[in-house]
């Protein structure tokens, strides 16, 4: 039986403000991504806080399948947030065999080395390995933050906006290397993501809060409709498909 994170009946209030009713996510498997979307305001950073064990909320959180806990080199619930790594004077590779040990894995230290060289080249950050993360801007350090990320081999991963400060073509790395930890790993992903044709591009499925609730879910061509962004968002747009199979989202107004 595969990985299976498992979020039912989720609530959750700041002092008496409720901001989570009764969420209840599809299952979020290993070897998939499901991408949380949805307005300003309407709790999806809370979601993944709710989900990370930060916040004492209603509801369940649980895994479920044959491989829980049985990953020699890490395992469990990690949680990314939107903000990089603060400025230090720890190198890059540091930080990174840093995060790797403290994930837990065992080892030779030469193991943990070779490690943490191959995940800094798989997200050419090779190149800055013997700099400071005080070096760098805070889109390589949210970079860094990734590949601590992944040095750690999570069983599931949650993703705050992860490219929240990254040029265009370093969204679309993140992405690639998104999909592949989820399939390779294997992991279940779960991530937050603000803009939508980079939801529709990343996510196996797609999860739209609004105002604390479960508006709808399910694959992205089924989710990312003009009726949701009329119904959600408040805007006229329009949702088309490219020739390469890719939706796109355009907002021509607000409404």
């Amino acid at each position: 039986m595969d990985l299976t994170l498992h979020v039912e009946r989720l609530g959750f209030r700041y002092g008496r403000t409720p901001v989570l009713h009764e969420v209840t996510l599809p299952e979020v498997r290993a070897t998939e991504v499901t991408a949380v979307i949805g307005p300003n305001g309407s709790g999806k950073s809370t979601l993944l806080r709710c989900v990370a064990g930060f916040h004492r909320a209603r509801g369940q959180v649980r895994l479920t399948g044959s491989d829980v806990g049985r990953r020699p080199d890490g395992g469990g619930i990690l949680y990314l947030p939107q903000d990089p790594p603060p400025p230090s004077s720890i190198t890059v590779f540091e930080a990174v065999l840093v995060a790797r040990r403290i994930g837990g894995a065992g080892g030779r230290r030469q193991d943990h080395e070779a490690h943490v060289a191959a995940t800094l080249t798989k997200l050419g950050l090779d190149e800055f390995a013997t700099r400071r993360l005080s070096d760098l801007s805070g889109g390589q350090r949210q970079m860094v933050g990734l590949a601590q990320a992944m040095t750690r081999r999570p069983d599931v991963l949650l993703l705050d906006e992860p490219t929240s400060n990254l040029d265009l073509r370093n969204q679309l790395q993140v992405l690639r290397l998104v999909r592949d930890l989820a399939r390779d790993q294997p992991a279940a992903v779960l991530a937050v993501v603000h803009d939508l044709s980079l939801a529709a591009r990343i996510a196996d499925r797609i999860v739209v809060l609004h105002d604390g609730v479960v508006h709808s879910s399910g694959p992205p061509a089924e989710v990312l409709t003009a009726e949701m962004l009329g119904a959600v968002y408040q805007v006229e747009g329009t949702v088309q498909e490219t020739r390469d199979g890719v939706l796109t989202i355009a907002v021509t107004d607000s409404l």
